[in-house]
């Protein structure tokens, strides 16, 4: 599995402290969000040149440690 902390980091200076992929402005949510409408991983990186394939998969990476450790899930 890909390490998702060399491609995402929180910083409370960003974004309010959400997680964002390294070098970007770009949050976990909104990646999350652009896939759940439908985009591509080619349409995300197409339009988005900052982002790798790696760095998608960190998203997911991410998102399944997060909901592993019970921190994403509804309260």
């Amino acid at each position: 599995m890909i390490d998702w902390q060399e491609h995402i980091h929180s910083d409370p200076g960003t974004l309010n402290g959400k997680p964002v992929i390294k070098g970007t402005r770009l949050s976990i949510d909104f990646i999350l969000n652009l896939l759940a409408e439908g985009w591509s991983s080619e349409e995300i990186l197409e339009n988005y040149p900052g982002l790798t394939e790696a760095s998608l998969k960190a998203v997911f990476a991410y998102t399944a440690e997060s909901m592993r450790d019970n921190l994403l899930y509804a309260t």
